[in-house]
């Protein structure tokens, strides 16, 4: 792999222009670096959420302040507000406004997770439904005056493709528009898809992020079925990534987004660019339990993203980790740093955010990712919260105590599901 030669000629440079965030620390880019740069945590004791000691919620967040399209607003559940409200901020950012460009060439790509049903909305139905005994009489039972108590928007609130949507209508973006579903890889996902609509000429600006939050009732029922959550009582000890002694990540909530186009058509329009798309990689477990507890998945991913940046792993000035926070999900994330990037990976710093505002699938991802590329802006590493004990097993360069700053300006972003499904993004100051 060349190390000076970035990118090929025959390649479109691809660069990020304008970033929106909506987070448990910080609503606005500005408001968010500030929480990263200094150390604020955004978990916080909340004996409200569903009986859970701790979560990381998004306080003060006023849609009506937020979104354009006020009408829509009633069908937007949490979550597809929260992605909204970032991608506006996004496009404001980077300079842009209806009407700038051809409606035809901006497309949306944006990652959503589960989005449940809200028990209010069918609360009138259910008050009126008796005890079914017979699934087969289940239809007489019911009865057509409660299915009439059913708001007929329902079923649209809850579609996981909505955020992309209602992206588009806010921006009358009509270029191609799509969605990832793929839990907490699906940011990263996005924007290799967006990168590709670029390259290949179908959008010259493309808006991308995701968003999610777990704190609807039925929403943290379902994830606390399968979820490792802390059982930490003080905030300050919860999420704990890469830490000897973590029991567990900590629900969460929030959206991130970001505007990228050719670097040709950022310059001719006198854009502001905050770092440069080197590479997109993508990878699964597949089958075979060895191939989960090495990460191979990840493992895959980070190689297709050097491969695609011409780059080696001495060329990254640090990681921006998925750090979950349990036991087996960092174990094996670490297990695949050093399986791709050899000796190398006990000595690139390594940063894990889900320390400051928890894991919420498809949105911390992005949140994550918005967090790098405002890291490369300000050169600046934040530090790992809550990291106090190494664990052997881990050997990583976690940058703890205090933000560090950057020798290199270049950063590696991934995100794994538990199923194992892997992305991982280069991404170069500029």
């Amino acid at each position: 792999m060349a190390g000076n030669n970035l990118q090929s000629d025959a390649v479109p440079r691809i660069v990020v222009t304008g970033v929106g965030i909506v987070s448990p620390i910080g609503i606005g880019k500005e408001a968010f670096w500030d929480s990263l740069s200094q150390g604020v945590s955004g978990i916080q004791a909340d004996a409200n959420i569903s009986g859970h000691p701790l979560g990381a919620k998004v306080n003060e967040f006023d849609p009506v302040t937020h979104i354009y399209q006020k009408k829509f607003i009633r069908v937007m559940p949490r979550e597809v507000q929260l992605g909204v409200a970032a991608a506006s901020m996004a496009m404001k950012d980077a300079g842009l406004e209806r009407g700038d460009l051809d409606p035809y060439r901006i497309g949306v790509e944006f990652g959503a997770s589960h989005i449940s049903t809200s028990a209010e909305d069918l609360l009138d139905a259910a008050r009126g439904l008796k005890t079914v005994v017979d699934p087969e009489r289940f239809a007489s039972q019911f009865g057509s005056a409660n299915m009439d108590q059913i708001g007929p928007l329902w079923l649209i609130k809850q579609l996981p493709n909505m955020p992309a949507c209602h992206v588009a209508m806010e921006h009358d973006a009509r270029g191609p528009n799509n969605t990832i579903t793929s839990s907490e890889s699906s940011a990263i996902l996005a924007l290799a898809e967006a990168v590709r609509i670029i390259e290949r000429g179908a959008a010259d600006v493309m808006i991308v992020g995701a968003c999610s939050s777990h704190f609807d009732p039925v929403e943290w029922t379902r994830v606390t079925t399968y979820e490792q959550l802390s059982q930490e009582s003080d905030p300050d000890r919860a999420c704990r990534p890469f830490d000897l002694n973590r029991s567990g990540t900590v629900m969460g909530e929030g959206a991130g987004a970001f505007i990228i186009e050719r670097y040709e058509h950022a310059m001719a329009r006198g854009a502001t660019i905050y770092g440069e798309v080197l590479g997109v990689g993508a990878g699964c477990d597949g089958a075979g339990l060895e191939n989960r507890r090495q990460g191979t998945g990840l493992v895959r991913a980070i190689e297709h993203a050097l491969r695609r940046s011409q780059l080696t792993p001495q060329h990254l000035g640090h990681i921006n980790a998925h750090g979950k926070g349990t036991v087996i999900d960092d174990l094996t994330e670490a297990r695949a740093y050093h399986r791709v990037l050899g000796s190398v990976a006990e000595t690139i710093p390594v940063t894990a955010l889900k320390s400051y505002f928890g894991h919420f699938d498809a949105g911390a991802g992005a949140v994550e990712l918005v967090g790098s590329i405002l890291a490369l802006r300000h050169r600046l590493i934040p530090h790992t919260l809550n990291y106090r004990t190494p664990d052997p097993e881990c050997r990583l360069k976690i940058v703890r105590g205090e933000p560090r700053r950057m020798t290199s300006d270049i950063a590696l972003s991934v995100n794994r599901t538990r199923m194992g499904q892997s992305a991982a993004a280069v991404i170069r100051a500029i």
